[in-house]
Order: structure tokens, then C-alpha cells, then sequence
């Protein structure tokens, strides 16, 4: 396994998904490689937390 550079879904620039990261995926057993750079996965948490409890 080596790094893989994807490009973030929300910015569209770079990231490294580094081989450290691809083993704990493995590990946890999730079977898609992330989608946004580490800058945009917090933005993006840090919105759905500011929403408020969710009702359903």
C-alpha cells in the first residue's frame, strides 16, 4: 500500500491519504476512501453540530 492523493469533493484541491490512514480504515472496516480533505470533514462536522439536536 502507498499514499494516494485524492481531490476533496467540497474545495476541489489535494489531499494525502496516507498509508497510516488507509490501515485504520482497513482496521475499523470502512470500505470508501474519504471524500474531503481533513479542513473540510471539520467544517462540515462543526455545521451539523451548530443545527442543534436533531428531532425526529
Amino acid at each position: 500500500m502507498s499514499d494516494k492523493t485524492i481531490v476533496c469533493k467540497d474545495c476541489e484541491k489535494e489531499f494525502v491519504f496516507t498509508e497510516g490512514e488507509q490501515a485504520f480504515y482497513k482496521e475499523k472496516g470502512f470500505e470508501n476512501e474519504p471524500v474531503r480533505c481533513g479542513e473540510c470533514r471539520k467544517s462540515r462536522k462543526q455545521q451539523s453540530n451548530n443545527r442543534g439536536p436533531r428531532r425526529y
